[in-house]
């Protein structure tokens, strides 16, 4: 299993439960063969740029650790969620 980073922009207007609710469904993703690290919630922060009208975005870093399909399954999932205005998953060397 390699170590990854996912960090995730969501819409700042979202409510707590929806927000809740998506990174429940990024740690059953993950569990499925895989293991979730530290979680880091970083709040709503200013966006470089506006993305989709949007100024500020609330960010949420996951460390975890899995095979190499499970980050293409995290893409395809955020890619398509409404509530993600942005992603990105990286390698982490050991």
């Amino acid at each position: 299993m390699k170590n990854y980073e996912l960090i995730y922009v969501l819409k700042p207007n979202l409510a707590d439960e929806v927000k809740e609710a998506a990174q429940n469904k990024i740690k059953d993703v993950i569990s499925v063969n895989g293991e979730v690290g530290k979680i880091d919630t970083w709040g709503n922060k200013k966006l470089a740029y506006p993305i989709q009208k949007f100024t500020e975005g609330f960010y949420t870093l996951v460390n975890f650790k899995a095979e190499t399909e499970i980050p293409k399954e995290l893409d395809r999932i955020l890619k398509i969620s409404e509530n993600v205005i942005r992603h990105m998953i990286v390698a982490v060397e050991d």
